[in-house]
């Protein structure tokens, strides 16, 4: 299973499913983070905690915790 945090600065990928449960997922949910929503990695902190992603036309900051539990495919 491949997540949000294991994509590569510059790669694109799509939502397969959100893992987690209660106001998590739904925190993510409400950020446009849906199944099958292409989500562009843009840029990771210099300490690899947050990282920076396009998505839906705005930018997006979100910590490596909330993106392991987003599962993607290339």
């Amino acid at each position: 299973m491949k997540t949000l945090k294991d994509v590569n600065v510059g790669e694109t990928c799509k939502v397969l499913k959100l893992h987690g449960e209660g106001p998590v997922k739904r925190r993510i949910m409400d950020m446009g983070i849906t199944k099958g929503t292409e989500i562009l990695v843009r840029k990771v902190a210099p300490l690899g905690d947050p990282m920076e992603l396009n998505i839906r036309g705005y930018e997006l900051s979100l910590r490596k915790a909330d993106a392991e539990q987003i599962e993607v495919t290339e």
